[in-house]
């Protein structure tokens, strides 16, 4: 699942599971069903603000690197110490969360790895299409948390993703009375765009647009 078909099924609404793709319109978090909206930026577009351009700023430190993912045990034990810090339900590994026990990825996939004096701090791991990216998981140690670097990650990939020449960052989805999602919206929210999945097109992205496409499901 690389290049024009990878760019595809994302423009439709779907995206990865393992080592599958899929589409949903509802999870259920915290014992309720919440309606989901999938998002992606328009990367010509996205400008970071001042929130962001401090972010950028105090992590500037920070050594980073961009790779094709190898998955590692130094990967595997910060994602176990970030995992034992979060509040809400995770993958049991990296491995578990990408490969499922499959042995060969059919993705083409890559990590954002920041470090500080040498040491693994953060991990956000994204797939590569021709013309897009989606962004798969980010974790990070809890030391470092006042950094922000689950959203520093998220700009990392823009900022990559940008270099590279792609047209689209696809984060995933939000979800309406759930607002753990709604940090995806934080690198640029002006440049976002939501999934109409009634008729299959992408509209700027506006509360009163998520609003219109429920109404219409």
């Amino acid at each position: 699942m690389i290049g024009n078909e990878l760019d595809f099924f994302l423009s439709i609404g779907y995206f990865r599971m393992h080592q599958d793709i899929f589409t949903c319109q509802y999870i259920l978090a915290d014992d309720k069903i919440c309606p989901v909206y999938w998002l992606r930026m328009r990367l010509e577009d996205v400008q970071f603000g001042t929130k962001q351009a401090r972010i950028l700023r105090q992590n500037s430190h920070f050594s980073t690197i961009v790779r094709p993912l190898t998955i590692s045990d130094e990967h595997e034990a910060l994602y176990a110490i970030y995992r034992n810090a979060i509040n809400f339900d995770a993958a049991a590994s990296v491995e578990s969360c990408l490969l499922n026990g499959v042995e060969a990825s059919v993705f083409d996939t890559y990590i954002v790895e920041i470090r500080d004096r040498g040491q693994l701090i953060a991990g956000g791991i994204f797939d590569n299409g021709n013309d897009s990216i989606a962004g798969i998981m980010n974790f990070y140690h809890p030391d470092y948390r006042k950094y922000s670097l689950g959203k520093y990650l998220m700009m990392q990939k823009i900022l990559y993703a940008q270099q590279q020449k792609k047209v689209f960052y696809y984060p995933g989805y939000i979800a309406t009375n759930y607002t753990k999602f709604d940090y995806k919206l934080f690198p640029c929210e002006a440049a976002t765009e939501v999934f109409d999945d009634n008729r299959d097109r992408w509209l700027p992205f506006s509360w009163e647009a998520v609003n219109r496409i429920q109404a219409e499901r």
